[in-house]
């Protein structure tokens, strides 16, 4: 298969899911065409409309800059995030919430719409890799993972259902290390905020998420050749009423705006 801080993201915008998805699509997708389409100058801005996307935790950041940068590019281009961890997004397109875009943190979550025809095939867009989140200036005095093993230390781990909570396990097993996580928060955001409020003493998230806590928390590399790289993959849903700009969208994500956006922030190419 190839393809590509806030934990109440999520609420906020789930009352807004079925106007943002359906409500402002038709005019955009449903235009006619009865000229002969070789004009440029009128062929209307596809990155028009609602547009909702639901999209990893990972990726709050970069997402929100390239909102602002296609908002401004497109005026009348609305976007509407719900962020949370791949594994949940993938349920709530199960369960036939309206969403015109999907972002995950791994392939094999995507894969399950993939398996369903939920999505249209995926494409991977960014990848990324695991760092050790520690409370500022590490006072505990984390090295690698093997500390994940210290009794003296609170551990916290994703929940394994969640991407970064696989990848974590799988870094830690390769080192044999058997860690025991004081909670399992469901997405990398509630594990960065129970560092950063002195509920865990060390965890393991992304890189991106240690550089967009600024000085709230500290970072401690994993090697290389005991990293995971995490690979994302972005699609357009099935059922989206906006398919054009979802497409458009995700067009940006992959080559515009929003690929700029994510590699500013510190994502890797795909």
């Amino acid at each position: 298969m190839s393809w590509s801080r806030s934990t109440t993201s999520a609420a906020v915008v789930l009352g807004a899911l079925g106007a943002s998805a359906c409500g402002s699509s038709s005019t955009s997708s449903s235009s006619p065409s009865t000229g002969s389409g070789s004009s440029a100058t009128s062929t209307p801005d596809a990155l028009n409309g609602g547009v909702t996307v639901l999209a990893a935790a990972s990726l709050t950041e970069a997402f929100k800059d390239a909102k602002t940068k296609l908002e401004a590019a497109h005026s009348g281009l609305t976007l509407t995030y719900s962020f949370g961890g791949s594994q949940a997004l993938v349920t709530q397109v199960q369960n036939g919430a309206p969403a015109d875009v999907i972002a995950t943190a791994d392939t094999a979550t995507m894969q399950k719409l993939v398996d369903g025809g939920l999505v249209a095939a995926p494409s991977t867009f960014v990848r990324n890799k695991l760092e050790m989140v520690v409370a500022p200036g590490n006072p505990k005095n984390v090295q690698g993972l093997a500390d994940f093993a210290r009794t003296d230390l609170k551990v916290i781990l994703e929940d394994p259902s969640v991407p970064a909570g696989k990848y974590g396990r799988q870094a830690l097993a390769a080192q044999g290390v058997t860690a025991k996580p004081v909670s399992l928060p469901l997405d990398v955001k509630s594990e960065l905020l129970a560092v950063e409020q002195g509920n865990a003493d060390v965890g393991i998230v992304y890189v991106t998420d240690v550089s967009s806590a600024g000085s709230a928390v500290s970072g401690v590399t994993v090697p290389d050749s005991q990293n995971i790289v995490a690979k994302y993959p972005i699609a357009v849903v099935e059922a989206t009423k906006n398919h054009g700009a979802a497409q458009a969208f995700v067009d940006a994500v992959l080559h515009g705006a929003g690929q700029q956006a994510l590699l500013a922030r510190g994502f890797l190419a795909p």
